[in-house]
């Protein structure tokens, strides 16, 4: 019988970081102070983030995310073979229909044969695991992310002059990382993914046409590397897909309803649940979720966290009935859209509005599912 895990109220991961804590990493990065220095004060600021998660009554825990600069480049640059490098203006962010934000993403170059994985988050599970009583979750980014921003150019033609090894070779690591994991007792994973939600924009499809790329064979190729990722795990192991449209800094990165990838991508992942951003109208209605197959989890991202406004528990409830029209009650949960801070930055929101958040999404949840 399997035990995974499965709660009604949840959140994506990244959590706002303390002023104490982006001082101490930027004096790190200056050299003023040492990696066991950083390593204390991290550890100090995770303790407090678990109690607030705690309080605010989650069920599930994260570190926040705290040791890590952004949402993925912590794990993918601690793979084998390769490189961070410096972002490209083609990437910005926007933070309103008419104004081009002002984050850029950093992007990824292969230049050698990827490995490595089993035991690049070890030590962050098991920190999470000594502080609280409660599910930790972990985080990993995507694979995606590796070869989204200059596809076939930034692995090397030389050492993979096939993209299958390449794909075959990350995969090999996602496997030994979550088999590591699980070895450690973990049984919540999420893979956090932004890039999928690009194919569901007119304009950057229109921009991968451009550059002789076909969107929808694009995303059967990303859909089969996620799967070979996660093929292998326990059947314990609850592994859910978050999805977003961009979170850095308050600003976004693409716009559209699930329609358009819905009936082929739904039903093809291989996932436990499904997080999905539903907290403006980028999103687009509920009507896509029909095509979960049965006994998919669903969890609704419909509170924000891009700005500090107070979201009203009736609205809530409404939009979480209307949901469950296409997918019922029983497989469906709450959380926030995203997480607060994909990036160390965080979004424009504050410290007191972030907790006051997920308590709202621990009580609302806590009514509707009452009886569960």
């Amino acid at each position: 019988m399997s035990v995974k895990p499965f709660f009604r109220a949840d959140q994506v991961g990244s959590l706002l970081r303390p002023k104490e804590l982006l001082d101490a990493r930027a004096r790190f990065a200056a050299g003023d102070i040492s990696g066991d220095e950083l390593e204390k004060i991290e550890d100090a600021a995770i303790v407090d983030c678990i109690r607030m998660q705690e309080d605010a009554g989650l069920p599930s825990i994260t570190d926040g995310e705290f040791r890590r600069e952004n949402w993925w480049i912590y794990f993918i640059g601690a793979m084998e073979g390769v490189e961070i490098t410096d972002p490209s203006a083609d990437s910005a962010f926007q933070d309103s229909h008419d104004h081009g934000g002002v984050y850029l993403p950093k992007g990824v170059k292969t230049t050698g044969r990827v490995a490595g994985g089993g035991d690049i988050m070890r030590d962050h599970y098991a920190f999470i695991r000594a502080n609280t009583d409660r599910t930790p979750k972990i985080t990993l980014p995507s694979p995606t992310r590796m070869v989204y921003y200059g596809g076939r150019s930034v692995v090397d033609e030389d050492v993979y002059p096939s993209m299958d090894d390449f794909w075959s070779d990350v995969a090999t690591v996602y496997r030994s990382e979550i088999a590591g994991l699980e070895a450690q007792g973990c049984n919540y994973i999420q893979i956090d993914d932004p890039v999928l939600t690009y194919f569901l924009d007119e304009r950057i499809r229109a921009e991968m046409r451009s550059d002789g790329i076909d969107p929808d064979e694009q995303l059967g190729i990303y859909t089969d590397a996620i799967n070979a990722c996660i093929s292998d795990r326990s059947a314990d192991t609850y592994l859910s897909l978050h999805l977003c449209r961009g979170n850095a800094a308050s600003q976004w990165n693409a716009e559209g309803g699930y329609d358009r990838f819905a009936e082929s991508i739904f039903p093809k992942m291989n996932v436990d649940a499904w997080f999905l951003e539903y907290d403006d109208d980028r999103s687009g209605g509920f009507e896509p979720l029909q095509h979960m197959p049965d006994g998919r989890r669903v969890v609704l991202g419909v509170v924000t966290t891009k700005t500090g406004r107070k979201e009203d528990p009736a609205e809530i409830k409404a939009r979480i009935a209307e949901a469950s029209k296409y997918v019922p009650m029983e497989n469906l949960a709450l959380s926030p859209q995203c997480g607060f801070a994909s990036i160390d930055a965080g979004n424009t929101i504050s410290f007191e509005d972030e907790a006051a958040k997920l308590k709202f999404v621990a009580d609302v949840a806590a009514e509707i599912w009452e009886d569960a």
